[in-house]
């Protein structure tokens, strides 16, 4: 029996190209499908049944057809617009830092809801605290958890054995944590602070929620930065374009800061 032309699924749009006169080219990360590119025809034009339902970081309720080469938007219906994330430029910015990710790490017509609700939870804990980093930390932590590329974080990856409470490196391409003793040739080593080594545990058994709450100081932050957004980057292979403009804010911010302290 062929498979019905029409489906339904629920998606979160990561971006979205023009294509023709009048038509979106929309790249989405589905529950139950993966990733999916799709057409929206006719989604430019104002009469567009379509129009402000394709918007990027939205959550969409999609009825679809499959088509020749590529399915058809036929309905959208929005779930969750994170339309207060939308209106603070550092959190719009950080939203498109986590859709650029789920669109490298997502496969095409390969289903992972863990990493779906990842990136819902993640919009949701960032529009309600845009200033706050955390939310990154614990996306990039479990990105690469249910991408299963997790890094070892209870024993040295090389010697086997479990980890002392101490300092240690840390190595993106050997998959973790090393011991002192241990020194592949080929290992990218960063250092690894008792500190960091805690939190990176914390995330590992808790929620974004808990994750949330943790107050760390500006050290702390930058050294998780480091290690995660650096083991992220390895994994995908390629800039990660949101990523500059994010830096920028930042600067931007740690300027006004300053300038208002004199």
């Amino acid at each position: 029996m062929a498979p019905p032309r029409t489906y339904r699924c629920e998606a979160i749009t990561l971006s979205y190209t023009p294509l023709g006169e009048a038509d979106l080219l929309v790249t989405m990360y589905t529950r139950d499908q993966g990733k999916v590119r799709a057409v929206g025809k006719g989604a430019r034009r104002s009469t567009s049944r379509l129009v402000g339902h394709l918007e990027p970081l939205t959550v969409v309720r999609m009825s679809m057809a499959h088509g020749r080469s590529m399915d058809i938007i036929s309905q959208a219906e929005v779930l969750e617009s994170f339309a207060t994330l939308k209106e603070d430029l550092t959190g719009i910015t950080k939203g498109l830092y986590l859709a650029e990710l789920v669109d490298g790490f997502g496969s095409e017509a390969s289903a992972n809801p863990s990493l779906f609700q990842l990136i819902v939870d993640t919009l949701r804990a960032v529009e309600a605290d845009p200033a706050s980093d955390m939310p990154l930390r614990f996306f990039e932590f479990h990105l690469l958890q249910v991408s299963g590329l997790m890094p070892e974080l209870y024993h040295c990856v090389e010697c086997r054995q479990e980890l002392e409470p101490h300092a240690h490196r840390f190595s993106p391409n050997v998959g973790g944590t090393l011991c002192l003793d241990c020194n592949p040739d080929d290992a990218h080593l960063r250092p690894l602070s008792l500190r960091a080594l805690k939190v990176l545990r914390l995330l590992d058994r808790s929620s974004i929620a808990e994750a949330c709450k943790l107050s760390i100081d500006e050290s702390l932050a930058e050294e998780l930065k480091g290690l995660l957004f650096t083991t992220v980057a390895y994994w995908l292979g390629k800039e990660i374009r949101s990523n500059s403009f994010l830096e920028r804010l930042r600067k931007e911010s740690r300027s006004e800061v300053y300038i208002e302290g004199l």
